[in-house]
């Protein structure tokens, strides 16, 4: 007899297990290294160059192939990556180890809410996909915010230790993934491999030219989430220019991370908001902490990341919930995909300008 509780918690465990690390504070692990900031721009630009390359196609995978089989790859990727790391001197080989990164979201991206959906459809608990992604997003937050706390020790330590650890969690997360349940798509798996994956990119672009309210989400969610991201990124670096203390910038990114955890559960409380209110309210928010980047005072600085953070993840939450209930579930992975795609783009033009502008502006 399936059971959504299990699921759910082995969801939520595997994305603990995936968030949290030593490494968190890549950025200032890298400049620490004594990367400049226009080679992390760099990175970063591989990072998103490698994921809308294989964003899509990690998508249909998904669904032809199955969820769970995607996050067991997934998982296999962020090890390969962390090994990476370990033995990389120059900035080609962190561009390689930033490139599997990016393999590891790209088969995770779509692949774990699609599995969560599906699996609460089975259970006729579908309702409650907003308060699952919230929770997911909580999930993220505060590992990402531990993670960011841990920049000390991942500096005293040395990367290499620090990056090794990772491959430790990494094993755990296989045996939790090993053990969820596979939930297929509502149409049945016939045909050839090839024939399958046709079908779905075919009914998949079908989909998207019909729904182009979809797409209009899709593109606002991911221009506010660049920018948040770039801004939490680039504050790494930024707030020990403005003097904030070795001992505090762990505590400060905590900070930042906490203003997302109160969006994706704020949002809960108004169920029937207007898109559009939700949409302008969030980019307000992160335009604020854009502008904050520019205070003399690290305290305003890590104070606007943390209502940049706000914002970000309250659109985050109301946006994917409105994208699953749109997506049918043969080509939800997929569709789910196309969002992290558009990230992508974004991401790309945005990245290499924001090293410029972080550094010169």
């Amino acid at each position: 007899m399936f059971n959504i509780r299990k699921q759910l918690s082995k969801l939520y465990l595997s994305s603990v297990l995936g968030n949290i690390s030593l490494t968190g504070a890549w950025v200032a692990i890298l400049a620490a290294r004594g990367f400049s900031l226009v080679e992390i721009g760099i990175a970063e630009t591989v990072f998103h160059i490698t994921s809308i390359i294989f964003e899509l196609p990690s998508g249909v995978m998904a669904d032809v192939f199955g969820r769970k089989k995607m996050l067991t790859v997934s998982c296999i990727m962020q090890l390969l990556a962390s090994i990476a790391m370990i033995f990389s001197n120059d900035l080609f080989m962190v561009c390689v180890s930033i490139s599997l990164h990016a393999l590891c979201y790209n088969f995770s991206s779509g692949t774990g809410d699609a599995l969560a959906y599906d699996s609460m459809k089975l259970a006729g608990t579908e309702a409650g996909f907003e308060k699952y992604g919230s929770n997911q997003l909580m999930i993220y937050r505060i590992c990402s915010g531990i993670s960011t706390l841990c920049a000390g020790i991942a500096l005293a330590i040395g990367y290499r230790l620090a990056y090794g650890s990772s491959i430790i969690t990494c094993a755990v997360q296989l045996f939790v993934i090993s053990s969820m349940q596979e939930v297929a798509g509502a149409s049945p798996q016939n045909g050839t491999v090839l024939e399958r994956i046709a079908d779905c990119a075919k009914e998949s672009l079908s989909f998207l030219g019909k729904a182009r309210k979809a797409m209009w989400l899709m593109l606002c969610n991911s221009l506010v989430g660049a920018l948040d991201i770039l801004l939490l990124f680039f504050l790494q670096a930024k707030l020990p220019e403005r003097g904030i203390p070795k001992w505090a910038l762990g505590l400060a990114l905590l900070l930042m991370e906490t203003g997302g955890i109160v969006g994706s559960k704020l949002i809960l409380k108004f169920p029937k908001a207007r898109y559009k209110a939700v949409f302008a309210a969030a980019a307000g928010l992160v335009t604020a902490g854009l502008l904050a980047e520019h205070s003399a005072s690290f305290i305003i600085m890590a104070l606007g990341g943390f209502i940049a953070a706000t914002g970000d993840d309250a659109l985050q939450v109301r946006t994917n919930a409105k994208l699953q209930k749109m997506f049918p579930s043969e080509q939800r992975a997929t569709l789910t995909s196309v969002e992290s795609f558009s990230f992508s783009v974004i991401m790309i033009v945005l990245s290499p300008l924001a090293g410029f502008v972080f550094t010169y502006w």
